[in-house]
């Protein structure tokens, strides 16, 4: 499999680490990045022998959310182009939702946007002492919409309203508060707690876990209304203050809504 935004390795037999690879972005989602994280999911899912997945990022940042300047590309995109990002982007989501595997997220730094909707779809989130969250999409005149319905399982409608709403950062320890971090860790310590939750599920029969995850996924109240989240980005992409609020950040003003 040739990625260019994405790097796979081996850890172990059967333990793969899937490592977000744009550190010069944050490892902000692009559209390639999207495609790629979306193909490995599904040959993971596919994979006869793969046990466990670690989902991490390169250099200093976990995942810096969607890219602006292909979120820019979408206010000046027609709708049919609007409707298809937002579906991959929800897809992306939904593949790794769907892994098999344990999926285990190991956040060194900033989960921005969309990289709290990653952290959401893993089974474990594991946060260094770096590790920073925050739903900024409001600051921009977005909403967080392909992530809401992973983040309203995670940390419920009080969580998802009280954070939503605005862009505050979180540490990793009022994360774990809401329930969005399994373990927080010291500087050092991560992959010790990463090994940890890797030699229990690799204790486990691999068909149990899987046919587990699939029935906590069916007792789970999850309203994955894919047509309702991605016309609801599509159209914020669309707004005027969308638009507004992505010309802001590139040229380092404040946006006009903000006092």
């Amino acid at each position: 499999m040739s990625l260019e935004t994405i790097l796979c390795t081996e850890i172990s037999e059967g333990v793969m680490r899937v490592t977000l690879n744009r550190p010069e972005k944050h490892n902000s989602l692009s559209a390639l990045m999207i495609r790629e994280l979306t193909e490995v999911a599904r040959a993971m899912a596919a994979s006869p022998t793969a046990r466990a997945v670690v989902l991490d990022g390169a250099g200093e940042s976990f995942c810096a959310g969607g890219d602006l300047a292909w979120m820019q590309m979408q206010s000046k995109a027609d709708d049919a182009t609007r409707q298809r990002e937002a579906r991959d982007l929800f897809g992306m989501l939904v593949a790794l939702d769907g892994l098999p595997q344990m999926l285990i997220g190991a956040v060194n730094g900033a989960a921005l946007g969309g990289g709290v909707g990653l952290a959401s779809v893993c089974d474990v989130v594991i946060a260094g002492p770096a590790a920073r969250f925050a739903l900024t999409e409001t600051r921009l005149g977005l909403i967080p919409a392909t992530i809401a319905p992973f983040l309203m399982r995670r940390i419920g409608a009080a969580g998802l309203r009280a954070y939503g709403l605005h862009g505050t950062m979180l540490s990793a320890a009022e994360a774990q508060a809401i329930g969005l971090v399994t373990d927080c860790v010291e500087a050092g310590g991560m992959e010790a707690v990463v090994e940890r939750h890797l030699s229990r599920v690799l204790a486990s029969a691999p068909g149990a876990v899987a046919a587990a995850k699939a029935m906590f996924r069916a007792l789970e109240p999850l309203n994955a209304d894919e047509a309702l989240v991605t016309s609801a980005l599509a159209a914020r992409w669309r707004s005027d203050e969308a638009g507004e609020g992505i010309a802001a950040f590139f040229a380092r003003e404040a946006p006009p809504w903000k006092r």
